[in-house]
Protein backbone atom coordinates (compact mmCIF):
# COMPACT_ATOMS: atom_id res chain seq x y z
CA UNK A 1 0.00 0.00 0.00
CA UNK A 2 1.38 3.39 -0.98
CA UNK A 3 2.11 6.04 1.58
CA UNK A 4 0.52 9.44 1.24
CA UNK A 5 2.76 12.03 -0.35
CA UNK A 6 5.37 13.33 2.06
CA UNK A 7 6.29 16.95 2.48
CA UNK A 8 9.35 17.87 4.48
CA UNK A 9 11.28 20.90 5.56
CA UNK A 10 13.64 22.51 8.01
CA UNK A 11 12.60 25.19 10.48
CA UNK A 12 14.81 27.44 12.55
CA UNK A 13 14.03 26.88 16.21
CA UNK A 14 14.08 29.42 19.04
CA UNK A 15 17.89 29.41 19.18
CA UNK A 16 18.51 29.25 15.45
CA UNK A 17 19.10 25.48 15.39
CA UNK A 18 17.84 23.61 12.31
CA UNK A 19 15.03 21.13 12.98
CA UNK A 20 13.97 18.69 10.26
CA UNK A 21 10.33 17.57 10.01
CA UNK A 22 8.06 15.51 7.75
CA UNK A 23 4.31 15.73 7.20
CA UNK A 24 2.03 13.12 5.63
CA UNK A 25 -1.72 12.78 5.17
CA UNK A 26 -4.63 14.99 6.13
CA UNK A 27 -7.02 15.30 9.06
CA UNK A 28 -6.46 15.51 12.79
CA UNK A 29 -2.79 15.85 13.58
CA UNK A 30 -0.66 13.16 15.25
CA UNK A 31 2.85 14.16 16.38
CA UNK A 32 5.25 11.24 16.89
CA UNK A 33 8.32 11.69 19.11
CA UNK A 34 11.02 9.01 19.05
CA UNK A 35 13.59 8.24 21.75
CA UNK A 36 17.19 9.26 22.28
CA UNK A 37 19.55 8.02 19.55
CA UNK A 38 16.60 6.65 17.57
CA UNK A 39 15.19 7.46 14.14
CA UNK A 40 11.84 8.06 12.48
CA UNK A 41 12.09 4.42 11.40
CA UNK A 42 10.94 3.47 14.91
CA UNK A 43 7.51 4.75 13.77
CA UNK A 44 7.41 3.35 10.23
CA UNK A 45 4.46 1.03 10.95
CA UNK A 46 2.51 3.88 12.52
CA UNK A 47 3.38 6.35 9.75
CA UNK A 48 2.10 3.98 7.07
CA UNK A 49 -1.10 3.18 8.96
CA UNK A 50 -2.12 6.59 10.25
CA UNK A 51 -1.25 8.64 7.16
CA UNK A 52 -4.39 7.25 5.53
CA UNK A 53 -6.76 9.10 7.85
CA UNK A 54 -4.67 11.56 9.87
CA UNK A 55 -2.02 14.17 9.36
CA UNK A 56 1.18 12.59 10.66
CA UNK A 57 4.07 14.77 11.80
CA UNK A 58 7.49 13.30 12.52
CA UNK A 59 10.77 15.11 13.15
CA UNK A 60 14.37 14.55 14.11
CA UNK A 61 15.32 15.50 17.65
CA UNK A 62 17.83 18.35 17.76
CA UNK A 63 21.32 17.09 17.00
CA UNK A 64 19.92 13.89 15.49
CA UNK A 65 20.33 13.04 11.80
CA UNK A 66 18.94 15.90 9.66
CA UNK A 67 18.32 18.27 12.61
CA UNK A 68 21.74 19.86 12.46
CA UNK A 69 23.62 21.98 13.25
CA UNK A 70 22.90 22.93 16.86
CA UNK A 71 23.82 26.55 17.43
CA UNK A 72 24.38 26.25 21.18
CA UNK A 73 25.53 22.99 22.85
CA UNK A 74 23.95 24.24 26.09
CA UNK A 75 20.56 23.70 24.45
CA UNK A 76 20.95 19.97 23.88
CA UNK A 77 18.35 19.08 26.48
CA UNK A 78 14.77 17.93 26.94
CA UNK A 79 13.24 21.39 27.38
CA UNK A 80 14.77 22.63 24.13
CA UNK A 81 13.61 19.53 22.23
CA UNK A 82 10.10 20.27 23.47
CA UNK A 83 10.32 23.88 22.27
CA UNK A 84 11.29 22.57 18.83
CA UNK A 85 7.91 20.83 18.60
CA UNK A 86 6.08 24.09 19.25
CA UNK A 87 8.14 25.79 16.54
CA UNK A 88 7.20 23.05 14.05
CA UNK A 89 3.49 23.25 14.90
CA UNK A 90 3.49 27.04 14.62
CA UNK A 91 5.32 26.84 11.29
CA UNK A 92 2.71 24.40 9.95
CA UNK A 93 -0.13 26.42 11.50
CA UNK A 94 -1.37 23.44 13.53
CA UNK A 95 -3.22 24.71 16.63
CA UNK A 96 -3.71 21.35 18.39
CA UNK A 97 -2.45 17.79 18.04
CA UNK A 98 -2.41 14.32 19.55
CA UNK A 99 1.10 13.58 20.89
CA UNK A 100 2.60 10.08 20.80
CA UNK A 101 5.99 9.39 22.35
CA UNK A 102 8.25 6.38 22.70
CA UNK A 103 10.78 5.95 25.54
CA UNK A 104 12.74 9.23 25.84
CA UNK A 105 9.94 10.80 23.81
CA UNK A 106 7.84 10.70 27.00
CA UNK A 107 9.86 13.29 28.97
CA UNK A 108 10.03 15.44 25.83
CA UNK A 109 6.23 15.35 25.68
CA UNK A 110 5.92 16.09 29.41
CA UNK A 111 8.16 19.12 28.95
CA UNK A 112 6.12 20.18 25.92
CA UNK A 113 2.89 19.91 27.91
CA UNK A 114 4.43 21.99 30.67
CA UNK A 115 5.32 24.70 28.14
CA UNK A 116 2.27 24.73 25.83
CA UNK A 117 -0.61 22.60 27.17
CA UNK A 118 -3.09 24.47 24.97
CA UNK A 119 -1.77 22.59 21.92
CA UNK A 120 -2.57 19.13 23.34
CA UNK A 121 -5.61 17.02 22.41
CA UNK A 122 -4.28 13.81 23.94
CA UNK A 123 -1.11 12.00 25.00
CA UNK A 124 -0.03 8.43 24.19
CA UNK A 125 3.18 7.12 25.76
CA UNK A 126 4.81 3.84 24.74
CA UNK A 127 7.45 2.34 27.07
CA UNK A 128 7.95 5.79 28.57
CA UNK A 129 9.10 7.22 31.88
CA UNK A 130 8.76 10.43 33.89
CA UNK A 131 12.00 10.27 35.87
CA UNK A 132 15.48 8.75 35.71
CA UNK A 133 15.05 5.23 34.27
CA UNK A 134 18.70 4.28 34.66
CA UNK A 135 18.70 2.79 38.15
CA UNK A 136 17.82 -0.86 37.76
CA UNK A 137 17.91 -0.79 33.97
CA UNK A 138 18.33 -4.33 32.63
CA UNK A 139 17.85 -5.47 36.24
CA UNK A 140 21.26 -4.05 37.18
CA UNK A 141 22.59 -0.92 38.85
CA UNK A 142 25.66 -0.38 36.67
CA UNK A 143 24.43 1.83 33.82
CA UNK A 144 24.86 5.16 35.60
CA UNK A 145 28.43 4.47 36.86
CA UNK A 146 29.34 3.20 33.38
CA UNK A 147 27.89 6.35 31.79
CA UNK A 148 30.06 8.62 33.94
CA UNK A 149 33.14 6.47 33.20
CA UNK A 150 32.39 6.51 29.47
CA UNK A 151 31.84 10.28 29.45
CA UNK A 152 35.16 10.89 31.23
CA UNK A 153 37.04 8.67 28.77
CA UNK A 154 35.35 10.36 25.80
CA UNK A 155 36.29 13.83 27.05
CA UNK A 156 39.91 12.72 27.37
CA UNK A 157 40.09 11.02 23.94
CA UNK A 158 37.13 12.18 21.81
CA UNK A 159 38.47 11.03 18.42
CA UNK A 160 39.39 7.56 19.65
CA UNK A 161 36.13 7.02 21.49
CA UNK A 162 34.07 8.27 18.55
CA UNK A 163 35.75 5.65 16.35
CA UNK A 164 35.17 2.95 18.98
CA UNK A 165 31.54 4.03 19.33
CA UNK A 166 30.90 3.69 15.59
CA UNK A 167 32.64 0.33 15.44
CA UNK A 168 30.92 -1.04 18.54
CA UNK A 169 27.35 -0.30 17.51
CA UNK A 170 27.48 -1.05 13.80
CA UNK A 171 29.24 -4.27 12.96
CA UNK A 172 27.88 -7.80 12.48
CA UNK A 173 29.61 -9.13 15.59
CA UNK A 174 27.95 -6.70 18.00
CA UNK A 175 24.58 -6.30 16.25
CA UNK A 176 22.81 -8.68 18.62
CA UNK A 177 24.16 -6.81 21.66
CA UNK A 178 23.06 -3.50 20.13
CA UNK A 179 19.59 -4.97 19.63
CA UNK A 180 19.38 -6.00 23.28
CA UNK A 181 20.69 -2.67 24.59
CA UNK A 182 18.24 -0.87 22.31
CA UNK A 183 15.43 -2.86 23.90
CA UNK A 184 14.34 -4.85 20.85
CA UNK A 185 12.64 -8.23 21.02
CA UNK A 186 14.85 -10.00 18.49
CA UNK A 187 12.24 -12.74 18.05
CA UNK A 188 9.57 -10.28 16.95
CA UNK A 189 11.32 -7.27 15.41
CA UNK A 190 12.56 -7.46 11.83
CA UNK A 191 16.35 -7.48 11.61
CA UNK A 192 16.19 -4.61 9.12
CA UNK A 193 14.73 -2.35 11.84
CA UNK A 194 17.57 -3.30 14.18
CA UNK A 195 20.11 -2.63 11.44
CA UNK A 196 18.61 0.80 10.67
CA UNK A 197 18.70 1.64 14.38
CA UNK A 198 22.35 0.59 14.72
CA UNK A 199 23.33 2.64 11.69
CA UNK A 200 21.56 5.68 13.12
CA UNK A 201 23.22 5.31 16.51
CA UNK A 202 26.63 4.97 14.88
CA UNK A 203 26.10 8.24 12.99
CA UNK A 204 25.01 10.22 16.05
CA UNK A 205 27.45 12.76 17.49
CA UNK A 206 28.54 11.42 20.88
CA UNK A 207 28.36 14.91 22.38
CA UNK A 208 24.65 15.01 21.52
CA UNK A 209 24.02 11.55 22.96
CA UNK A 210 25.89 12.26 26.19
CA UNK A 211 24.19 15.64 26.70
CA UNK A 212 20.69 14.24 26.25
CA UNK A 213 21.48 11.16 28.34
CA UNK A 214 22.78 13.25 31.23
CA UNK A 215 19.74 15.54 31.10
CA UNK A 216 17.52 12.46 31.07
CA UNK A 217 19.11 11.21 34.30
CA UNK A 218 18.27 14.46 36.09
CA UNK A 219 14.78 14.87 34.60
CA UNK A 220 11.76 14.58 36.87
CA UNK A 221 8.38 15.19 35.31
CA UNK A 222 6.22 14.11 38.23
CA UNK A 223 4.96 17.67 38.83
CA UNK A 224 3.77 17.79 35.23
CA UNK A 225 1.91 14.47 35.56
CA UNK A 226 -0.40 15.93 38.16
CA UNK A 227 -1.26 18.86 35.85
CA UNK A 228 -2.20 16.80 32.80
CA UNK A 229 -5.90 17.14 32.01
CA UNK A 230 -6.12 15.66 28.51
CA UNK A 231 -6.89 11.99 27.73
CA UNK A 232 -3.76 9.91 28.27
CA UNK A 233 -2.95 6.38 27.11
CA UNK A 234 0.08 4.62 28.59
CA UNK A 235 1.38 1.45 26.93
CA UNK A 236 3.92 -0.82 28.59
CA UNK A 237 5.71 -3.98 27.49
CA UNK A 238 5.55 -6.97 29.80
CA UNK A 239 9.16 -7.83 28.91
CA UNK A 240 10.63 -4.32 28.71
CA UNK A 241 14.01 -4.47 30.45
CA UNK A 242 14.98 -0.89 29.57
CA UNK A 243 12.04 0.92 31.18
CA UNK A 244 10.14 -1.83 33.03
CA UNK A 245 6.37 -1.60 33.37
CA UNK A 246 6.73 -0.31 36.94
CA UNK A 247 7.58 3.08 35.38
CA UNK A 248 4.39 3.09 33.35
CA UNK A 249 2.27 1.90 36.28
CA UNK A 250 3.62 4.75 38.41
CA UNK A 251 2.96 7.30 35.65
CA UNK A 252 -0.60 6.09 35.15
CA UNK A 253 -1.30 6.39 38.88
CA UNK A 254 -0.34 10.08 38.82
CA UNK A 255 -2.18 11.20 35.67
CA UNK A 256 -5.87 11.83 36.16
CA UNK A 257 -7.95 9.30 34.23
CA UNK A 258 -4.98 7.71 32.46
CA UNK A 259 -5.58 4.39 30.69
CA UNK A 260 -2.85 1.76 31.15
CA UNK A 261 -2.34 -1.10 28.69
CA UNK A 262 0.31 -3.79 29.22
CA UNK A 263 1.29 -5.80 26.14
CA UNK A 264 2.29 -9.43 26.83
CA UNK A 265 5.72 -10.23 25.33
CA UNK A 266 6.16 -6.56 24.50
CA UNK A 267 9.76 -5.32 24.63
CA UNK A 268 11.02 -1.76 24.94
CA UNK A 269 9.94 -1.26 21.31
CA UNK A 270 6.38 -2.49 21.59
CA UNK A 271 5.27 -0.49 18.55
CA UNK A 272 7.69 -2.55 16.44
CA UNK A 273 6.87 -5.87 18.15
CA UNK A 274 3.10 -5.68 17.69
CA UNK A 275 2.39 -2.82 15.27
CA UNK A 276 -1.14 -3.86 14.31
CA UNK A 277 -2.28 -4.07 17.91
CA UNK A 278 -0.61 -0.79 18.89
CA UNK A 279 -2.04 1.00 15.86
CA UNK A 280 -5.56 -0.14 16.69
CA UNK A 281 -5.19 0.89 20.34
CA UNK A 282 -3.96 4.35 19.37
CA UNK A 283 -6.63 4.79 16.70
CA UNK A 284 -9.43 3.82 19.05
CA UNK A 285 -8.02 6.16 21.68
CA UNK A 286 -7.66 9.28 19.52
CA UNK A 287 -10.97 8.91 17.66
Amino acid sequence: MELFEKSSGIVKSFDGSSIYFESRGEGECLVFVYGIACLTNHWHHQIKYFSKNFRVITFDLRGHHQSNPITNPQNINIASAAKDIEVILDHLKIPKAHFIGHSFGAPVIFSAYDQFPEKFKSITLINGFAKNPIKGMFGLDVVEPFFHYFKKQFQESPVLFTQLWKWAVYNPVSMRAVALVGGFNIKLTHFKDIEVYARGVAQLDLNVFLSFFEDMMSFNGEKVLKKIDVPTLIISGEEDNVTPKSFQIEMASQIKGAELVTVPYGSHCTQLDFPDYINLKIEKFVR
